[in-house]
């Protein structure tokens, strides 16, 4: 039989490509809520270079939601550890300046813990991804290395693709009723399904070395995960700011510096890039050894949909941008997340297969939002070279002495040191984006709508984030105790979650949670119910809830699997089972 005959056929719930942050968490999802799935990669092995790192808090809630949050913490570098931004000559050179990022700065750390249960780490992605991987795994997910996914073709019942094995050559085909495209800015799968895309790629050039070697010494005292310097780099076939990237603490790092897309990709041996380090780091006879170099372009592309059929893609097949602000791989794990909880359902037969349009419907903006706010942190630089006079420098020689320029005893130098300290702080968006990060609300068929106006913002949509139950919005976090002596202390999001929707009232809500019940038993979605104030299932201790909610005691809120508000009801009234009944056989498509 000729290699390109399939010669096996696996079936499956949903068939993933990709073992990234997208494919990995979905098959984490699925699994977990009991869905059966198949992880295919072309590698034969997880990514081995630290890529991603940064993991915000509404990943964490996700990862908190199936209990992995704490295997995530056990090898994380801790925000505490992260906000000492700062910008140099060189690492052991001269400091321009610094700014708390990260949520770091008081005000801003007090803005986080208000937010979430769930605190900001750093996890690069080659320890993030077999924390997702093992637990996919250990819960059913199956994932086949080495194979290499080739092309489907959908009819009404499901997807069939056909994956070459690239050790033996064999064409298996894999049976699917849904497909899942997690495979990456190149997604083939994306491409095949016809998925739209907007914007541009390779726009710019970067590389990235990963090296190692002690620098304890420059860095213990101003702890942070980035590094900025402030060189020419001519004579290093680099262009603008370079930036060296803690990975481990103190001793792995990597480095991101760019090239000119005119010129060409530069060759990158071993010696080119020690060279690099040892000029970045301002060390000439540093001894590091040099782990790996990659080439690679800045894109500025999104999807508009994510949805074709029984096909869906996430992560960077639909979101194409630069590390700037740290999303990728947080909005990559929130696309699966968002979607995962929908299959389930429908795939159980509790919910039409109209449910799966309301994920295009939700995550395409988010994903336009990421690529645009990633891109326009790239120009949030440019001040601070104009501030010290480096635009119009065109030596090294000529940059250093503006630099210097920035200490004179002048009105010329007083303007300039003004004009530097503005420019880092104008960087706030880069390293501070709460609201981009917290601040999504949905609109779609998933999300029911209660007729009150759209709130807005009060403050800065991307700087902030602002609670709201108002349906689409993520449920606002607030500690409650349980128990007759309050000793079990939990967050309103612990409450939801687990693969299933949940009601929450309080006293003289009874009437919901009767409803809730009816609902469930006449749709078989699983509905969990809780009650919050005095006597109650939970006690709000500390009086924040009833701020947060938006609705009365006897109110209602339905959330959804994800944490999401889908509905909700100010006060109870006679038509309450009615009125919950509605909005769920709404958001099932029933």
């Amino acid at each position: 039989m000729p290699a390109d005959e399939p010669t096996a056929v696996i079936e499956t719930d949903v068939l993933i490509v990709g073992s990234g942050p997208a494919g990995a968490s979905m098959g984490l999802f699925l699994s977990t809520w009991g869905i059966d799935n198949v992880i295919v990669t072309r590698f034969h092995r997880l990514v081995r270079t630290p890529r991603a790192h940064l993991t915000n808090q509404r990943t964490l809630e996700a990862l908190r939601d199936v209990g992995v949050e704490r295997f995530v913490r056990e090898q994380a570098t801790p925000q505490d550890l992260l906000g000492q931004n700062v910008f140099c000559t060189a690492l052991a050179g001269e400091e321009v300046g610094r700014i708390h990022a990260w949520g770091t700065h008081p005000t801003r750390r007090a803005a986080h813990q208000l937010a979430s249960p769930c605190e900001y780490v750093d996890l690069p992605q080659d320890l993030m991804e077999p924390i997702l991987v093992r637990n996919a795994t250990l819960r059913g997910t199956r994932i086949r290395y080495d194979h290499e996914y080739l092309g489907h073709v959908q009819d009404a019942d499901g997807v069939t693709a056909t994956v070459r094995d690239r050790l033996t050559g064999q064409v298996v085909e894999v049976r699917a009723k849904y497909l899942y495209g997690a495979d990456g800015g190149n997604s083939q799968v994306a491409t095949d399904a016809g998925l739209p895309l907007e914007g541009e790629m390779a726009v710019a050039g970067s590389m990235n070395i990963v090296f190692e070697a002690d620098l304890s010494e420059y860095v213990a005292h101003r702890p942070s995960c980035l590094y900025w310097v402030l060189q020419d780099g001519a004579d290093v076939g680099g262009v603008g700011a370079g930036v060296i990237r803690m990975v481990r603490r103190w001793w792995r790092w990597l480095i991101v510096w760019g090239w000119d897309l005119e010129d060409g990709p530069p060759d990158l041996d071993d010696e080119t890039a020690l060279g690099i380090v040892r000029r970045l780091t301002g060390l000439p006879d540093l001894d590091a050894r040099i782990d790996s170099t990659s080439l690679w372009t800045v894109n500025n592309s999104w999807g508009t949909e994510y949805r074709s059929g029984r096909v869906l893609c996430g992560g960077d097949a639909m979101h194409r941008h630069p590390p700037t602000n740290g999303l990728g791989s947080n909005v990559s794990i929130q696309d699966s997340y968002n979607l995962a909880w929908k299959l389930a359902l429908v795939l159980r037969g509790v919910a039409d297969d109209s449910l799966l349009d309301s994920y295009s419907a939700e995550r395409a903006p988010i994903g336009r939002q990421t690529v645009e706010r990633a891109n326009r942190s790239i120009s949030d630089f440019m001040p601070i070279f104009a501030a010290l006079g480096l635009m119009d420098a065109t030596t090294p020689e000529e940059a250093m002495a503006a630099m210097e320029a920035r200490k004179d005893d002048t009105p010329e130098g007083a303007a300039r040191r003004a004009a530097l300290r503005e420019a880092i702080a104008g960087t706030e968006y880069v390293y501070n984006a709460h609201g981009v990060e917290m601040n999504q609300r949905y609109t779609s068929g998933a999300v029911v709508d209660d007729g009150s106006p759209d709130p807005g913002f009060v403050g800065d949509p991307e700087l902030d984030y602002e609670p709201s139950t108002r349906p689409g919005a993520h449920l606002p976090h607030a500690w409650l105790r349980r128990g007759p002596t309050g000793a079990e202390v939990v967050s309103t999001l612990d409450l939801v979650g687990n693969g299933r929707f949940t009601v929450l009232t309080g006293i003289g809500g009874d009437g919901w949670i009767s409803a809730a019940e009816k609902v469930a038993h006449d749709t078989g979605l699983e509905i969990a119910t809780a009650s919050i104030g005095p006597g109650q299932d939970y006690e709000d201790v500390y009086g924040d809830w009833p701020a947060l909610r938006e609705v009365g005691d006897d109110g209602v809120l339905l959330v959804r699997p994800d944490g999401h508000v889908a509905f909700r009801h100010p006060t109870r009234d006679d038509a309450a089972e009615s009125r919950l009944a509605d909005a769920v056989h709404a958001i099932l498509g029933r």
